[in-house]
C-alpha cells in the first residue's frame, strides 16, 4: 500500500522568492550549458581551410554525408574520365584535348538545363558581368594548361600543376587574409614533395613554356578561388553557378579550341576520321564530364581551392595506380615511394585541419554560450521579478511608516 504524505505548502518569503529565484537562474543557465554540449562538431578535413560547422545531432548525418559523397564523386569521376580520355587519345590516335573540353562542357550545360526544366533546381539571378568574366576565366585557364603541356615537357607540366597550390596559398593569405598554419604548410609540402617524386619524370625548360605556365596557374588559381568566393557571397549552389558560367565557357572553349589544337597537335579536328568507337568513347567521356564539372564546383563550394587541389593530387596517385593496373603503364619503386609520401602529407594535412578548427571554433561556442545567458529574454525576466522585489519592499516599508 503507498501512503501519499502531503506537506502544508509555506508561503514564500522575499528571502525564500529571491532564493528560488537565483535558483531557477542557475538552471536556466544550465540548460544553456547542456543545450550547447549537445550540439555536434563535425571536423571535416577537406573543408575549407577545412571548415569546420556547428550543428546539432539531426543535421549532422546529412551535412557530413553531403560532403563526403562530393568528394567521393568528384574523385571516382575524375579518375574514370581521365582513364576515358587517356584510351581515346593515346590508343585511338584522338589528340583534340581543348576541343574535346568545349563539348564536355557543352553537354554539361544541357544536361543541367533538362534538370533545370524539369524542377530539380532552380535557377538564382546573378549579376551577368560577373558570370560572362568568372566563365571566360575558367574558359582561358583550361586552354593555358593544354597549351603548357603542349610547349612543355610531362615534368615541367606536373610542376606547373603543383605550383598551384603554393600559389593559391599565397593569393588567399594575401587578398582574403586567410591564416594557413605552419603545420598545416609543412603538410602541404611534404605532399607536394611526394607528388613530385612520384609524377616529375624530366625538366625541360623554354621560354613560350614556362611564359604558358605562369598564366596557366595564375587563371587556374583566381578561377578556383572565385568560384569559392562566389558561391558563398552570393549565396548561390553548386548547381546554379555551373549552370549560369557553363555556356561562357564552352563558347570561349568551342571557338578557341580548335585553333589551339592545331598549333599542339597540327592535326584540323574537323579533317579527323570519326570510327563508331571514338564517338563511342567521346560520347562516354561527355557523359562522364557532368559528373566531373559537377562535383568540381561542389567540392570547391564546399570546402576551398587548397583542398580541392589536395583532393587533385589525389586523384594523380590513383590515376597512376589505375594506369599500372589496368592500363599496364610502367610503375617504378619512385613512384610507389613518392605515392606514399604524398598520401602521408594528405593524411597531416586532414589531421592539423582538425586541430585548427578545434582550436578555432571552442572561442566560438563560449561566445554563443555568453550570448545567451545575457540575452534580452532573460535580462526582461529579471528586470520584471526585480520590479516586483522593489514594490513588495516599498509595500513593507509604508506598513512600518504607518
Amino acid at each position: 500500500m503507498l501512503t501519499l504524505i502531503l506537506k502544508p505548502q509555506k508561503h514564500p518569503t522575499p528571502q525564500n522568492l529571491s532564493l528560488s529565484l537565483s535558483l531557477s537562474l542557475h538552471q536556466k543557465r544550465e540548460r544553456l550549458r547542456a543545450a550547447a554540449a549537445a550540439a555536434a562538431w563535425i571536423i571535416l578535413p577537406f573543408e575549407g581551410n577545412c571548415i569546420s560547422v556547428l550543428s546539432k545531432m539531426g543535421e549532422a548525418p546529412s551535412f557530413q554525408l553531403g560532403v563526403v559523397g562530393a568528394l567521393f564523386l568528384s574523385v571516382a569521376s575524375s579518375v574514370s574520365i581521365v582513364i576515358c580520355n587517356k584510351a581515346l587519345m593515346s590508343n585511338l590516335g584522338f589528340p583534340f584535348a581543348t576541343t574535346l573540353t568545349s563539348w564536355h562542357l557543352m553537354v554539361t550545360f544541357c544536361a543541367l538545363h533538362v534538370a533545370q526544366r524539369l524542377d530539380f533546381f532552380e535557377t538564382k539571378s546573378v549579376d551577368m558581368k560577373t558570370v560572362m568574366l568568372f566563365g571566360i576565366l575558367n574558359g582561358v585557364s583550361i586552354g593555358l594548361l593544354n597549351l603548357s603541356l603542349g610547349f612543355n615537357s610531362i615534368g615541367f607540366y606536373q610542376m606547373t600543376k603543383l605550383a598551384i597550390i603554393p600559389f593559391t596559398v599565397l593569393l588567399e593569405t594575401v587578398f582574403l587574409k586567410k591564416q594557413f598554419s605552419r603545420k598545416i604548410r609543412l603538410s602541404l609540402f611534404i605532399l607536394l614533395i611526394g607528388v613530385g617524386i612520384a609524377s616529375v619524370t624530366d625538366l625541360q625548360l623554354n621560354f613560350v613554356g614556362s611564359i604558358l605556365s605562369i598564366l596557366a596557374i595564375i587563371t587556374t588559381c583566381i578561377g578556383q578561388i572565385l568560384t569559392n568566393t562566389i558561391q558563398k557571397r552570393l549565396n548561390v549552389s553548386s548547381t546554379q553557378l555551373l549552370y549560369q558560367s557553363a555556356p561562357f565557357q564552352a563558347a570561349i572553349l568551342f571557338v578557341s579550341g580548335p585553333l589551339v589544337d592545331q598549333c599542339l597537335t597540327h592535326q584540323s579536328v574537323f579533317a579527323y576520321k570519326y570510327t563508331p568507337i571514338v564517338l563511342g568513347f567521346i560520347i562516354l567521356s561527355c557523359v562522364i564530364s557532368i559528373s566531373v564539372n559537377f562535383s568540381t564546383f561542389l567540392v570547391i563550394g564546399k570546402t576551398s581551392p587548397v583542398t580541392y587541389q589536395v583532393l587533385g593530387h589525389l586523384k594523380t596517385c590513383l590515376v597512376l595506380a589505375f594506369g599500372y593496373t589496368l592500363l599496364h603503364d610502367p610503375f617504378t619503386h619512385r613512384n610507389i615511394i613518392g605515392i606514399t609520401i604524398a598520401v602521408f602529407g594528405m593524411a597531416l594535412y586532414s589531421y592539423f585541419c582538425t586541430n585548427d578548427n578545434k582550436k578555432k571554433t571552442l572561442p566560438d561556442l563560449s561566445s554563443q554560450i555568453r550570448e545567451k545567458e545575457s540575452s534580452p529574454l532573460l535580462s526582461g525576466k529579471n528586470a520584471g521579478q526585480q520590479e516586483k522585489e522593489g514594490l513588495e519592499v516599498k509595500k513593507s516599508a509604508a506598513k512600518d511608516s504607518v
